[in-house]
């Protein structure tokens, strides 16, 4: 029993993560266009059938651009709460799924628990998809870490979480003193060091893989990302999402972190470039 997970795409530029087993998967966001997301699928050798749902966290760009077009192309429900969908994607009416915070919704063999974030939007979620006691979390977009966070952190066996920005890189950057403090203010994004309390403090015994998500192009780096969290993975495999490509396809178990010999450091995986 396992759950494959990929990063499509993480970074302003858009977002889109896969979680699925053999039979049913799920989108949270797409902030590809249809065609690319189609092509890094299909790269990955992901069937565009498998997809059962779209969901979605929230109505910025960078996460709906290609919601309404895949999910009109492919018939796909797209669950999304009233207020997003008032803000969000258009030409999805009648697709529309609403979905409530804390009650898991069914698709095919996976449950989704969709909760809510600290983030500059309407009405933000982040979700965990489980099967089998398998338990993957999206954790992007998220401003600070509450007790909401926390908690489903905690059960994960694999997670997408933010780690947006150097805190040193932004103060000394060149973006105005506005969007530093939206950025930083709590409803904004995670920095590399908030990210990595959580997942010192937080992490589960199982925890197998990190997938480092959403980094700022201006305000932070693959590079840095990492060797902030080398020193702490203790075998956990920590990958850093690219902007520009997906990342490869990872399989998800439940045993997969205790099959492993703790006692040999993982390296953390770079995002990949094109």
């Amino acid at each position: 029993m396992a759950l494959h997970i990929t990063s499509l795409n993480s970074g302003s530029n858009g977002n889109c993560y896969y979680v699925g087993n053999k039979n049913d998967a799920v989108l949270v966001d797409v902030g590809l266009s249809c065609r690319e997301t189609e092509k890094r699928m299909k790269k990955l050798g992901l069937d565009m059938k498998t997809i059962k749902a779209i969901f979605v966290s929230h109505e910025h760009g960078d996460h709906i651009k290609g919601v309404s077009t895949l999910a009109n192309k492919y018939g796909l429900p797209v669950f999304i709460t009233g207020k997003t969908a008032a803000h969000g994607p258009r030409l999805i009416g009648h697709l529309a799924k609403k979905f409530t915070t804390d009650e898991p919704v069914s698709i095919g063999s996976l449950t989704i628990t969709p909760f809510v974030k600290y983030h500059d939007a309407i009405d933000p979620h982040s979700f965990m998809i489980s099967y089998a006691g398998v338990n993957v979390g999206v954790l992007t977009d998220i401003g600070r870490v509450c007790s909401k966070v926390t908690r489903y952190f905690k059960q994960c066996h694999a997670v997408f979480l933010e780690s947006n920005y150097d805190e040193t890189l932004l103060e000394n950057g060149k973006y105005p003193i506005y969007l530093k403090n939206r950025i930083r203010g709590g409803l904004g994004h995670l920095s590399n060091k908030e990210a990595l309390d959580l997942f010192v403090e937080h992490r589960s015994p199982a925890l197998s893989h990190l997938l480092l998500s959403h980094l700022s192009k201006e305000n932070n780096s693959p590079e840095l990302a990492a060797q902030v969290f080398e020193p702490f993975a203790n075998g956990t495999t920590v990958v850093v999402a690219s902007r520009f490509c997906a990342s490869e396809v990872y399989t998800i178990t439940a045993s997969s972190f205790l099959d492993r010999d703790r006692s040999i450091d993982q390296p953390v995986q770079l995002g990949l470039f094109e």
